[in-house]
């Protein structure tokens, strides 16, 4: 453990959340400083088993949404948990959750109950569907945000929808998460007033699709088809010896590129110069583009295209992600020794603060790791936490 030094220093927040949008939100807010208390039940975050372990409970995809947190083991359900989580709420600066909030309230910590405990408090409900709205009471999923917000169809088309192979609805909502946070962080140091925010998945999802995907449909009446054109054609590019992603994108760019590898005719063939007419050739070009392609290995397109200043690159294989050479000049993925895990990578927090730098400045927790000295922290005596502990209302780990 080193100290926090990101921008939240000195904040604290309660973390209940599972699985991936919220931890991921809460673990950027702890790689910006805050300290973040994980409140878990007896057997976990679910997370904690998806994937692969060395030990069980500690998997890979857990620990790289779960840093620079402490882990408390709590049962809600009982009368001694709930009081814990009381005074911790009553101590927190921010509390974050994806437990459904007709759940939270039968437990007795909505929003109304945790700022009568804490007017100052920052409650941030991650859900799957606004409050408001008639699919309020739904699961959420990534596949199911993906599919409701029009993501799918965009991925794959109207007739055949297709999954983005990533869970970036989760992820993208993560930070979405994290922002709202901030935002109401800052409000409150400005005014002094705490408040409920909510970050729906379907509202955030479809919102981020929507920017360039509404196309015509941007307009009342529609002027024109949904969707971003380019986007759809765009495809990486198979070389003499392997891939490449080139993307010629000004007009300027494309004269340069289709004079420079021996094709000037295409220049007036496609109407390059002019965007709006380029944009309706889009197809056509980036076709021309796939055969140019395969006259030179993809050493060659990476040194010509350099020379030229056309955007490019070479695709990385996730088993080698770490030695790309830009990620791997910055330092992006970082070895660290686990006491229980051993040697682990991650990435490190990728914002970059010259005053109040992020960092790794814990290591994930094991499933109540530090349930003794959070709760030491908030007035309970070792008698106390043996007689919780006895009657399983809280949950800790052996020692590392």
């Amino acid at each position: 453990m080193t100290e926090a030094t990101g921008p939240l220093a000195g904040l604290r927040i309660l973390d209940l959340t599972t699985v991936l949008f919220g931890p991921f939100g809460a673990q950027t807010l702890g790689d910006w400083g805050a300290e973040l208390i994980k409140v878990e039940g007896l057997t976990g975050d679910q997370w904690r088993y998806t994937g692969q372990f060395r030990n069980r409970g500690m998997s890979g995809q857990f620990m790289a949404a779960n840093r620079n947190k402490r882990s408390v083991a709590i049962d809600l359900k009982s009368a001694g948990g709930a009081e814990v989580l009381r005074r911790l709420v009553a101590r927190a600066d921010a509390l974050v959750t994806n437990i459904r909030p007709a759940a939270l309230e039968r437990l007795g910590f909505g929003y109304e109950a945790c700022k009568a405990l804490n007017p100052r408090i920052i409650y941030a409900a991650a859900t799957g569907f606004g409050q408001d709205g008639p699919w309020a009471k739904r699961p959420a999923f990534d596949e199911i945000v993906q599919a409701a917000s029009g993501l799918a169809s965009s991925i794959g088309t109207d007739d055949e929808p297709a999954f983005v192979p990533s869970l970036v609805g989760d992820k993208l909502c993560g930070l979405a998460l994290a922002g709202a946070v901030a935002a109401a962080l800052v409000y409150r140091e400005r005014t002094g007033k705490g408040q409920l925010v909510e970050v729906p998945m379907l509202e955030t999802v479809a919102a981020f699709n929507s920017i360039e995907m509404m196309g015509g449909h941007a307009f009342v009446p529609p002027i024109g088809p949904s969707g971003y054109k380019r986007v759809k054609e765009r495809k990486p590019v198979k070389t003499r010896d392997g891939w490449l992603t080139m993307l010629p994108y000004s007009g300027e760019n494309w004269c340069t590129f289709f004079e420079t590898v021996g094709h000037p005719e295409c220049i007036e063939e496609f109407s390059v110069r002019d965007p709006i007419k380029r944009a309706a050739n889009i197809d056509a070009i980036y076709k021309r583009m796939k055969e140019i392609a395969l006259e030179r290995t993809t050493a060659e397109w990476e040194e010509l295209l350099l020379k030229i200043d056309v955007p490019h690159a070479s695709f990385a294989k996730m088993t080698e992600i770490a030695e790309q050479p830009h990620l791997k000049a910055v330092g992006l993925f970082q070895k660290l020794e686990h006491p229980t895990e051993g040697t682990i990578q991650q990435a490190r927090p990728p914002a970059r603060f010259s005053e109040s730098p992020a960092a790794i400045h814990r290591l994930p927790p094991r499933l109540g790791e530090h349930t003794r000295e959070i709760l030491a922290e908030v007035g309970y005596s070792d008698a106390d936490i043996d007689a919780l502990l006895s009657a399983k209302e809280i949950g800790e780990s052996a020692p590392a």
